[in-house]
């Protein structure tokens, strides 16, 4: 067994797997791409949105907890998949909240985003 790498370089490591595994789901999760393609359009307009750091902040978070959310659910589908191809109701439930688990990420960024573009349009 190996010994377990510790200080600097265990965050040089674990910042590898980070990037590798951002690398694969842009390159394997056609979902991952789109909300990545979103926030991008979206991350910018945050500035000029947004009136102050609170509201900045609420507006980039939403952005990325998607992305995170996403990345999760990426993640069981992987291990789910992993372990078989035929149906299981279990594996199924798994994807399922995974799933499940993104919604609820879009639908309070959307919240979030439309709350704040109704308060400066609007409000």
């Amino acid at each position: 067994m190996k010994p377990a790498r510790t200080g600097w370089r265990h965050i040089i490591d674990a910042t590898g797997y980070s990037l590798k595994g951002l690398r694969f789901a842009f390159r394997h999760e056609t979902a991952f791409r789109q909300e990545l393609a979103l926030c991008v359009v979206m991350l910018p307009l945050a500035w000029w949105i947004g009136s102050g750091p609170v509201e900045w902040i609420l507006l980039v978070g939403s952005c990325l907890l998607v992305l995170t959310v996403e990345l999760i659910n990426s993640a069981i589908e992987s291990v789910v998949d992993r372990i078989g191809t035929e149906h299981h109701e279990l594996s199924g439930r798994a994807k399922d909240i995974g799933s499940a688990a993104v919604l609820l990420a879009l639908l309070a960024a959307g919240l979030t985003w439309g709350l704040l573009i109704w308060q400066k349009f609007f409000g």
